[in-house]
């Protein structure tokens, strides 16, 4: 079976029955959640008529999708090509981490002086979800709303820049953490970010900063990026 066919043999399964005309906003996600539980597995091709098919859109709608993803570096996008998953190895990994916990110590210094009230709203909701999602195990879309809840706090620091260097780096970690991640540490994710939030609320940037990279330092703690990790 050819890399296309096998990506369109994995498609349909990701359109619920009776949904019709979803936007690009609501297809990414979705696209994103399949793409982290493997679904669709690394180095998958991603030809537009056939997502397009699966999700009742135009081309012109999957190619925003794909466009999206290619930014964040969860797909690769070549001229004349079709589109294709990131499958990045363990000597990769730790380089997005070790670039992504830079543009971090950055951003975290900055939000708590410069968060609003409805951001920090926003954060809390986002923990929430993400507390709800694993609680109920939907581990991909937890990890995913784990990344959003980054993004978030970067969009808070109000330095865009580096909110867009790191917009390139916390969902290409999320495709990491749920290749790599050790099935028995997945508890608790969403605690660091709850505490994080709390010293963001009260304008602690040292406490922030701290929390950040203590969560940072569990999270990649629980990846096996060994010499024998899956690649």
């Amino acid at each position: 079976m050819t890399a296309c066919a096998h990506a369109a043999s994995h498609l349909p399964a990701l359109l619920s029955a009776g949904e019709t005309r979803l936007s690009a906003e609501q297809i990414y996600p979705r696209l994103f959640d399949a793409i982290l539980e493997q679904r669709l597995p690394p180095g998958s091709a991603l030809p537009e008529q056939a997502l397009g098919n699966a999700f009742g859109v135009s081309r012109t709608v999957i190619r925003r999708v794909l466009g999206r993803l290619s930014d964040q570096q969860v797909v690769v996008q070549r001229p004349s090509h079709t589109a294709h998953l990131a499958a990045p190895d363990p000597e990769q990994a730790r380089q997005v981490l070790s670039a992504r916990r830079l543009a971090e110590t950055m951003l975290i210094t900055l939000a708590p002086q410069r968060a609003r009230p409805t951001q920090i709203r926003q954060l809390r909701q986002l923990v929430e979800r993400e507390r709800q999602h694993h609680e109920s195990g939907e581990r991909c879309t937890a990890i995913r709303l784990g990344g959003e809840f980054h993004l978030k706090l970067a969009q808070m620091a109000a330095n865009a820049p580096l909110a867009r260097f790191l917009n390139g780096l916390v969902p290409m970690t999320s495709l990491i953490i749920a290749r790599y991640e050790s099935p028995c540490c997945e508890h608790s994710r969403w605690q660091g970010p709850g505490a994080v939030s709390d010293a963001v609320e009260r304008g602690d940037g040292q406490a922030a900063l701290a929390l950040m990279h203590e969560h940072l330092d569990r999270l990649e703690a629980k990846l096996d990026l060994g010499p024998h990790a899956m690649c």
